[in-house]
């Protein structure tokens, strides 16, 4: 199976820092490496709602009901499951993920409980990657985001690239982070190990 990497934006806007870092890394891609990018932004959600108890409304067992935002849970899904790579590019939002971010997170708890696609099982392996952007000096302000796709991975066996930081505020002020943008270069060359939840390094 050749690699096919899957860029998630969860950005509230279009061009904005984050997504400017994922596109430099991408460029370093080998051109037989397949790749795809689903805006959030373009291509919504609709809440996810955990129907594991009695009270849930139809369809929001991770698929949801009514709406384009069904056809993009359904894109999403498949191509999710066709990627041997998922990259997260999302702006650091109250030393988090974005909202729409989260949102697709969420879904994955749907998308585990669907029968037929056996969803732990086909990601378990494969690769998670972060890129984010943040308007702080200090980058330890993003380990709450850092942990948050950690753990998500080592839930899932996956393993974990690790996340590519960009220092940015205003509309392209990442490009003059030139230690981020040398970082871009060789980030998806490296060799992602199984990711770990934290308590399991004691």
């Amino acid at each position: 199976m050749g690699r096919r990497f899957l860029f998630v934006l969860g950005s509230s806007r279009t061009e904005g820092n984050t997504e400017l870092l994922a596109r430099r890394a991408a460029e370093q891609l080998p051109a037989d490496v397949e790749q795809e990018w689903f805006s959030l932004l373009e291509r919504p959600l609709a809440d996810f709602e955990d129907r594991r108890h009695p009270g849930g409304r139809p369809g929001a067992d991770g698929t949801p009901a009514g709406g384009g935002t069904e056809a993009n849970a359904a894109a999403l899904l498949d191509a999710t499951l066709a990627a041997t790579d998922i990259v997260i590019a999302s702006p650091l939002y109250w030393y988090s993920v974005s909202g729409p971010t989260k949102r697709y997170l969420d879904h994955w708890s749907g998308w585990l409980r669907t029968p037929g696609i056996d969803f732990r099982a086909t990601l378990a392996g494969r690769t998670l990657w972060g890129v984010t952007a943040l308007a702080d000096a200090e980058p330890v302000v993003a380990d709450p985001l850092i942990g948050t796709l950690n753990n998500a991975a080592a839930y899932l066996k996956m393993r974990f690239g690790g996340v590519l930081l960009g220092n940015g505020s205003d509309r392209g002020d990442v490009l003059k982070d030139t230690a981020a943008l040398t970082r871009a270069k060789t980030f998806f060359a490296r060799e992602a190990p199984l990711a770990r939840f934290p308590f399991e390094d004691a």
